[in-house]
């Protein structure tokens, strides 16, 4: 009885210690060395950051970086695209272990995600269709603007917009339209604009990358004015696992070391955004 008493004690003590350490310290790391296989979200339909190429493939920005921090951890990639607002509600169980995909780290964001390293700053914009008369944003008040939905271009658009991050400039608000409308991409949204000038819609606001890329895939849409906000982008895990957080960061961090941040990013915009311009 002695025996057994001491060994409930044991057990009731262990448990009180087990449930004082962190959820899952290290568990995501450990299950990626594990398979060897680091499963990353991305988008499928948003380039230049991340599209299916003709060989049926994933490829552009995003994907590289991606692939290029596996590479640095000593495994390999796996992706997997789900919808951005699946992506950005969190509670990601398991299904992939990292999202690479221009997400911008807000403090509202960091309720459920940790950023372990932001690599790379890009413009935003708006575009309007290549028959519109507007010459300048004012020119857009009252009028209908299309974003991606939950997306930074959609909180802007809706004046709602916080970027809180290290090294994000200061922005004003030169937009004011009537209405605005979501869509599951940048590349939908760009689909209705391309219908005709006030259509379906007026203009859209995205990346000022994802513009141009449009413009060289035949859509007849024009950038409108300056870049309306400049937001830093970011790897975003979810809570849980510092030493994943912590070899993330240290990849990343030597990409930009030894350039291939600045060269990756060359290669897909034709200017280096990995630093702040």
């Amino acid at each position: 009885m002695k025996t057994y008493l001491k060994l409930t004690t044991l057990a009731a003590s262990l448990a009180l210690t087990l449930a004082a350490l962190p959820a899952q310290a290290g568990a995501v790391l450990d299950r990626v060395l594990a398979a060897g296989t680091l499963k990353v979200a991305t988008d499928a339909n948003w380039a230049p950051q991340s599209f299916v190429n003709s060989n049926n493939e994933l490829d552009g920005f995003d994907v590289d970086v991606a692939k290029e921090i596996g590479k640095r951890i000593g495994v390999k990639v796996e992706f997997v695209t789900p919808g951005w607002d699946i992506i950005t509600a969190g509670n990601w169980v398991g299904r992939w272990d990292m999202h690479v995909g221009s997400m911008t780290p807000t403090k509202k964001r960091a309720e459920i995600f940790d950023f372990p390293a932001v690599y790379y700053y890009t413009p935003a914009a708006v575009a309007v269709h290549k028959d519109s008369k507007a010459t300048s944003l004012s020119d857009l008040d009252g009028k209908v603007v299309g974003a991606t939905t939950t997306s930074t271009f959609e909180a802007y658009a809706k004046k709602d917009l916080t970027l809180d991050a290290a090294g994000a400039p200061p922005f004003e608000y030169k937009l004011n339209p009537k209405e605005v409308h979501s869509y599951e991409s940048s590349t939908t949204a760009f689909d209705d604009l391309r219908i005709g000038d006030g259509v379906r819609l007026d203009a859209v606001v995205s990346s000022q990358p994802s513009i141009v890329d449009a413009v060289k895939a035949g859509y007849p849409i024009k950038q409108i004015g300056e870049p309306v906000f400049y937001e830093p982008l970011a790897v975003a895990i979810e809570h849980g696992d510092p030493e994943f957080s912590a070899k993330i960061a240290d990849a990343v961090k030597a990409m930009k070391a030894d350039g291939t941040l600045g060269t990756l990013s060359k290669k897909w915009y034709g200017v280096d955004y990995s630093i702040v311009r």
